[in-house]
């Protein structure tokens, strides 16, 4: 499975109306987030582990998803995390036709009520990207993909992808999903300990 783990600048520069990065601040910060929940197992042990590290992170919920599991993202919004919409359907941009891509969107403005907004699998095309900007939408990509979901990396390796590049303003993607599980599981805990050493504040994505 081919992808970059360390966004590579020239994207950045070619699709800079999108968000990778988050701005440094005085007090390093990095910004976990976490797509496709909730999930019965995942979503919980995620929240678990922030609570103990007194973290704050960014979850792009799937609308089926917050369907199924209503008591699951309450508690997300309850515990002061910030959430964004990651569509009804987990639809993916580059196969999908504009109308129909922006009506799913929608679908799931019905339970996220939020202006984040992430493309499932990063795929979206640039008229899609122009017309949801256009519209107010923050479109928030990352510089930092753990790969928890590629089924052939090792629990070690998705762990070593994140604390060899994440640094103070990234984004770094994880999965509260089941596809993700065993990866996200080892991994997450981890890279917690990792930034409480390197004295790196975990926040959320402000919703505004």
């Amino acid at each position: 499975m081919a992808y970059s783990v360390k966004t590579p600048w020239w994207l950045r520069s070619v699709y800079g109306k999108q968000v990778w990065r988050m701005p440094k601040e005085d007090q390093p910060a990095v910004y976990l987030t976490f797509d496709d929940g909730p999930h019965p197992t995942a979503t919980p042990f995620v929240l678990d582990q922030l609570k103990q590290y007194g973290a704050k992170a960014t979850f792009f919920c799937i609308g089926k998803n917050i369907e199924e599991f209503p008591d699951i993202y309450q508690r997300i919004l309850d515990e002061g995390h910030t959430v964004g919409n990651h569509t009804q359907n987990h639809v993916n941009g580059w196969k999908t036709d504009t109308e129909a891509y922006l009506d799913d969107v929608k679908q799931a403005t019905k339970h996220i009520k939020s202006k984040l907004f992430r493309p499932p699998y990063g795929r979206i095309s640039r008229v899609q990207s122009n017309f949801m900007i256009q519209a107010g939408w923050k479109i928030i990509m990352w510089d930092v993909l753990s790969g928890d979901f590629d089924l052939e990396l090792t629990p070690e390796k998705c762990l070593q992808n994140v604390e060899k590049h994440m640094e103070p303003g990234s984004i770094v993607v994880f999965h509260d999903s089941e596809k993700a599980w065993a990866r996200m599981y080892y991994a997450l805990p981890k890279v917690l300990a990792f930034c409480k050493d390197k004295n790196w504040e975990l926040k959320a994505i402000p919703n505004e």
